[in-house]
């Protein structure tokens, strides 16, 4: 079917998932994409589309067989690793346990995990209703357990302002119990790191800024983050204490974390590639080195020696408009590519629609990608052109 071409499953096809399809296409690989939705959005990206249901194990294993399947990979995405990791076991994919991917997809499991392997951490523990918390200083943060792209999670000020974000939780979580935690203070970083031959390697240092509370989603990504060698240091040390409370191996990881005067502490984890363009974009641009492109040598079996090197500066910047605003003109994708330093954009409302709030990842609406030889460029850059498309695309 695939001649001699190796044959990658990646689980989703979303948009997620269109970077590294085409980087394993500009590798030759044959692409098998599997999917629940039957309109996935980048079907046609690959090579054959299977519709398959994310608990549909022997579904899975008929696609891995039909197409003599070399290797499976995902990106930014953390619904599929548990059936990832039993397929693997099944067939002798390189790729971590069933066990480490269960951890990775339960953040209660992953906060017990750290506290085990000496892991800074945020304290918290689970509940089912707003009286198990009487003991926690508010502000809180709400979070359910097995969701992702900050679905559900909120800063609670106030018993009131808890138990109705509870009900948000609940409402986006499979579980019957939520994760409350300390709040921690300070800015907030993402590390990217590949794990392999027993190694714990950080590629690069995100630094990230989000919206303001309640909610608490990601609007902007700079690489390489403004924090001192030391700091550095300290946090590839945390990265191989994670790697080895959680047993990755064979895979990328995607670490959240805040520094304050108390220290380093860890948000959250995942064995799998950063979303927001992270990896698939600014990380190639800022150090050379494109981790898509790696974890695909990872999955084949393949060595790899990835050496990360300051190469520029690069940041995602999404959209935040005022809410309610309406949009009375669509940006010119060419003129806006046209600018300096802009690599990427998009704009996804059309004339007429009102702007939303942005309450997770799923309902940003547009991002600028900038990359330059100087930090200072790409922050001017940001302000002086998200200023400027604000005041083209919104009425009065």
């Amino acid at each position: 079917m695939h001649q001699n071409k190796k044959a990658v499953l990646i689980f989703g096809v979303g948009p997620l998932q269109e970077s590294i399809i085409n980087r394993a296409r500009n590798m030759g690989l044959y692409t098998v994409g599997i999917d629940p939705c039957e309109d996935a959005t980048c079907k046609d990206c690959v090579d054959s589309f299977e519709v398959v249901g994310g608990q549909d194990y022997e579904g899975t294993c008929n696609v891995v067989e039909k197409y003599a399947i070399d290797a499976i990979v995902t990106a930014a995405t953390d619904k599929p690793l548990v059936m990832m990791a039993r397929i693997a076991e099944k067939y002798g994919f390189p790729f971590y346990s069933v066990e480490t991917a269960q951890w990775s997809t339960d953040k209660f499991q992953m906060k017990q995990r750290f506290m085990e392997g000496d892991v800074p951490c945020a304290k918290g523990r689970l509940v089912k209703s707003v009286n198990e918390v009487e003991d926690f200083e508010y502000p809180v943060i709400i979070k359910p357990r097995d969701n992702s792209g900050s679905r559900g999670v909120k800063l609670c000020r106030s018993k009131e302002e808890l138990e109705a974000s509870m009900n948000e939780a609940f409402e986006v979580s499979k579980l019957d119990t939520v994760l409350v935690e300390e709040y921690i203070e300070g800015p907030e970083y993402s590390i990217e790191g590949l794990h392999y031959d027993g190694k714990a390697e950080v590629i690069q240092f995100t630094e990230k800024k989000t919206t303001e509370f309640p909610y608490n989603v990601e609007l902007s990504h700079i690489q390489p983050a403004n924090i001192s060698e030391a700091i550095k240091q300290q946090i590839r040390e945390i990265v191989i204490k994670i790697g080895k409370a959680l047993n990755f191996e064979n895979c990328p990881s995607h670490t959240e974390l805040k520094i304050n005067n108390r220290g380093i502490f860890v948000i959250e984890t995942s064995p799998r590639l950063g979303g927001d363009y992270i990896t698939s974009t600014l990380t190639p641009l800022s150090t050379g080195v494109n981790v898509e492109d790696e974890l695909l040598k990872i999955a084949l079996g393949q060595t790899i020696s990835p050496e990360p090197k300051p190469v520029q500066y690069s940041g995602v910047r999404f959209f935040a408009f005022e809410e309610g605003s309406l949009i009375k003109q669509v940006p010119d994708e060419g003129l806006v590519k046209g600018w300096p330093y802009v690599v990427e954009f998009s704009f996804n409302l059309k004339e007429g629609d009102k702007v939303n709030r942005i309450t997770s990842s799923l309902n940003r609406y547009g991002h600028l990608i900038l990359a330059a030889g100087s930090r200072c460029y790409i922050e001017d850059g940001f302000e002086k052109y998200e200023k400027t498309l604000k005041e083209r695309v919104l009425t009065d």
